[in-house]
C-alpha cells in the first residue's frame, strides 16, 4: 500500500458519543474510561487488548485511539443490530501526518505487527484491506485471516483531535435524524452498513 491509497480513515461509535467526541476528540480507551460514554466494544476483545505493549514504546494498545482503514469491516458487520444508533465518523487522512502513528496489519487484538506508518505501508495488503467481502465458506482459516486484515488499524497516541473529523456515515433515516440532532457535521446514509 502507498500513502495515496488512504483517502480517509474511520471510527465506529454510538451516535450518543458524538457530542463528546466533537468537544474532546476520539479518545484512547484509557482516556475514554475516565468519562461517561457508551461503548460498543466486545469485552473479551478489550481484555486481549488491554495489556498489549506497543513495541518500541512504553505504551499499551489502550493508550491509543484506534481508527480503521476501511469501515466496511467485520466490526461494523457485528454491530448491525445497532444500525439505528451508531455511526461511522470519517477522519481526514491528514491525521497520518501526526508523529508517532502506528499501523497494524490486522486487528490489534490478534497476533499482529505494530509498525510505524513509514515501515508498515509495505506490509499492508491494499486489495485485502479494501476488499468488499471477507467471507470464505470453503476455508475457515482463510476467512479468519481476512477478517483480521479487514480490521487493520491506525493507532494515534492519546486522541484524535476533533478537527480531523470531516463527516459521518449512518445506516438509515432513523440514525441520520439522530445524528443531525447532535451534530452539524455532514452525514449521509451509506452502503457500508450492509
Amino acid at each position: 500500500m502507498v500513502i495515496t491509497d488512504i483517502k480517509q480513515l474511520y471510527y465506529i461509535t454510538p451516535i450518543a458519543n458524538v457530542p463528546s467526541i466533537s468537544q474532546r476528540g476520539i479518545l484512547s480507551h484509557n482516556q475514554a474510561g475516565r468519562i461517561g460514554h457508551k461503548s460498543i466494544a466486545e469485552e473479551g476483545v478489550q481484555e486481549r487488548r488491554q495489556d498489549k505493549k506497543i513495541p518500541g514504546t512504553k505504551n499499551t494498545l489502550h493508550d491509543y485511539a484506534n481508527l480503521y482503514f476501511d469501515a466496511h469491516n467485520p466490526m461494523l458487520s457485528a454491530r448491525r443490530h445497532l444500525n439505528d444508533s451508531i455511526c461511522v465518523l470519517i477522519i481526514s487522512a491528514n491525521v497520518l501526518k501526526l508523529s508517532g502513528i502506528i499501523v497494524t496489519d490486522q486487528n490489534a487484538s490478534r497476533a499482529c505487527r505494530f509498525m510505524t506508518l513509514e515501515d508498515g505501508l509495505d506490509f499492508l495488503n491494499k486489495d485485502e484491506i479494501f476488499a468488499q467481502f471477507w467471507i470464505n465458506r470453503d476455508d475457515w482459516a482463510e476467512e479468519y485471516r481476512l477478517k483480521g486484515v479487514k480490521c487493520a488499524e491506525v493507532l494515534v497516541l492519546g486522541r484524535v483531535d476533533a478537527r480531523f473529523i470531516t463527516g459521518a456515515y449512518v445506516a438509515n433515516n432513523r440514525a441520520l435524524t439522530s445524528f443531525r440532532q447532535v451534530s452539524s457535521l455532514p452525514a449521509e446514509i451509506a452502503y457500508i452498513f450492509f
